[in-house]
């Protein structure tokens, strides 16, 4: 949902971001103890700044009956809305798919529980890890013997959310030729499975999806990852052919692996491979990973250094591309953002952050004034009433969640 949404965000939509003061959104913090009150240390989570980018952001508590009739006034006027929440949260709130399209006939209603609004599993609630590890991916990725390996980044959010976003956009599609809304019904778990296409290829053919190799490939030998002199300094190394084996080997200074003839092959050098990639060990842990890397592309072998985060923000790249805007946040203060990976017909500049994160109800008088038509007076009301606001409250967070309105 924030990865769709935020894409959107990027090309231009007016994206309204629904949370409430009692139950904020879930990436801004989990545990309400400590600091996350009185510090507000919820508008100061780095991944809230980063998935929320060009977003307007409101508070309504839709437990009570004029918040949710206000949210259903922007569903009215909204063209699409997307919601990441299990099968049961929205339809719990009179908000089904079939009902909101009631409202607005144009409107494209975008859901992408974990496994569907359908079938066994539609009911099951999950979060990025738990897609994962649904996928089969974990038990595939890592080294033979290990446990189930995952990725560590919430990887099938991302995944489900870039899907989320071309199903939106196919929306729109048909929306703009047909004049008619609809619903598309998303799979964050199936989102993620195209990674593990081959694997199940493997195994409907053969019976077993092969072994798992790590940092290892099945063609390229040797493949991997090194360490280097350095703390925490790495190199990686992709041998693609016989010629880039013996470019390799007089780099390392090996000559004698050159001319071990049961290594000149692929298959050889496989059936050999720890011997092998000690070798490489033993030269990599005496070179910085730069001056390798260097080393190794001039000699035709595809190497590259294992960068840290904070190798990124300086690098003389993504400087010059114009990657990392500088921004300033309230709660926040200056930091960084990356731009969207694309640039646009001959535009060297990436398309401009126009908003940052919103903070808690940031837009609330903006939205209500601006889209819903309201006066002073029906916005102090909805205030006072704690309808809306602009921090979050020490009540217990109440089982609903709270989607987020594409409005116009």
């Amino acid at each position: 949902g924030p990865t769709a949404t935020r894409q959107m965000g990027d090309l231009g939509a007016d994206v309204i971001k629904v949370e409430s003061c009692q139950y904020p959104d879930w990436f801004r913090g989990t545990d309400p103890r400590g600091p996350y009150h009185p510090e507000r240390t919820y508008e100061k989570v780095y991944w809230f700044q980063q998935m929320n980018r060009n977003k307007r952001g409101i508070t309504l508590d839709l437990t009570n009956p004029r918040g949710l009739a206000l949210l259903k006034r922007l569903i009215a006027d909204a063209d699409a809305v997307i919601d990441n929440y299990a099968a049961d949260v929205m339809p719990r709130l009179g908000l089904d798919p079939d009902s909101m399209r009631k409202l607005n006939p144009r409107l494209i209603v975008v859901t992408m529980p974990a496994f569907g609004m359908t079938g066994r599993w539609s009911g099951v609630r999950a979060y990025g890890s738990t897609l994962e590890q649904a996928s089969g991916l974990p038990s595939v990725t890592g080294r033979e013997g290990d446990p189930p390996t995952m990725a560590h980044t919430a990887l099938g959010d991302p995944y489900g959310g870039v899907s989320a976003a071309a199903a939106l956009v196919i929306g729109f599609m048909h929306q703009k030729r047909t004049g008619k809304g609809q619903h598309i019904d998303l799979s964050a778990t199936e989102a993620l499975l195209p990674m593990v296409a081959a694997s199940v290829i493997a195994q409907s053919i053969t019976g077993s999806t092969g072994p798992r190799l790590g940092n290892r490939h099945p063609r390229f030998v040797p493949h991997g990852c090194f360490p280097c002199a350095g703390e925490d300094q790495w190199l990686t190394i992709a041998v693609r052919d016989d010629d880039e084996w013996q470019a390799l080997c007089q780099v390392i200074h090996r000559p004698d692996l050159a001319a071990d003839t049961k290594l000149a092959t692929a298959d050889g050098r496989r059936a050999d491979e720890d011997r092998i990639e000690i070798a490489i060990r033993h030269w990599t842990m005496t070179v910085r990973p730069d001056l390798a890397m260097n080393a190794l592309q001039d000699a035709g072998v595809p190497a590259g250094t294992a960068r840290l985060p904070m190798d990124m923000a300086g690098d003389p790249h993504l400087m010059s591309t114009g990657h990392w805007q500088p921004v300033t946040r309230r709660f926040m203060g200056p930091h960084l953002l990356p731009s969207v990976a694309y640039r646009e017909g001959s535009a060297r500049a990436p398309y401009a952050i126009t908003r940052l994160a919103p903070t808690l109800g940031q837009h609330n008088e903006e939205v209500l004034r601006e889209v819903l038509g309201l006066g002073d007076s029906e916005v102090d009301e909805l205030r006072n009433a704690e309808i809306i606001g602009n921090t979050a409250t020490s009540k217990k967070a109440k089982d609903i969640s709270k989607p987020t309105v594409n409005a116009k």
